[in-house]
């Protein structure tokens, strides 16, 4: 059975994912409508992802017989300007969940509940992968500034993006 306290955080942990996905799918919306059908592409693929983190930790709750406690997810902030304030968002949200991740590995180690421990170094990897996507984007934005050309051939490659199901088992 898993320990409370653990149960506890990784329940949060769901809502911070689900959140995240909420938030994605906002900035997708945002670049659908100023007609950045790439970038919406990859803030659609990377909701889908989010919503799978979530669902890790749900079965992973309930496969250590715990309880599964879903709270409301808040609405995410739609006030963006332009793609690359956006993806200065996105790389300050998943400093957060990094930060998350990190007290869930913390509190798990803490509690002496190491199958949990060992469970969330896969998020942990995550989150490094996570960070750096947005880094990647962010730094290619400022290279380019206002060069509608690079804008556009960033947008085609963004549009490439395909989802890919994340999974986990123990």
């Amino acid at each position: 059975m898993i320990n409370e306290k653990v149960q506890d955080v990784l329940n949060a942990q769901i809502n911070k994912e689900f959140y995240s996905a909420y938030l994605y799918l906002a900035m997708s919306a945002f670049f659908d409508e100023i007609g950045l059908y790439g970038f919406s592409n990859w803030t659609k693929v990377q909701a889908r992802e989010e919503v799978d983190h979530g669902m890790i930790l749900f079965d992973y709750i309930i496969e250590r017989d715990g309880i599964v406690n879903l709270t409301q997810i808040d609405a995410p902030d739609r006030a963006f300007e332009n793609p690359l304030q956006v993806f200065e968002k996105i790389y300050e949200h998943e400093k957060y969940v990094t930060e998350s991740i990190n007290c869930v590995a913390s509190m798990s180690e803490d509690e002496c509940d190491l199958a949990t421990r060992h469970f969330i170094n896969w998020y942990i990897s995550e989150q490094v992968e996570e960070e750096a996507n947005a880094l990647d984007v962010i730094k290619k934005l400022k290279m380019f500034g206002d060069e509608c050309t690079s804008l556009y051939h960033l947008d085609k490659e963004m549009g490439e993006r395909q989802y890919k199901a994340h999974s986990y088992k123990i």
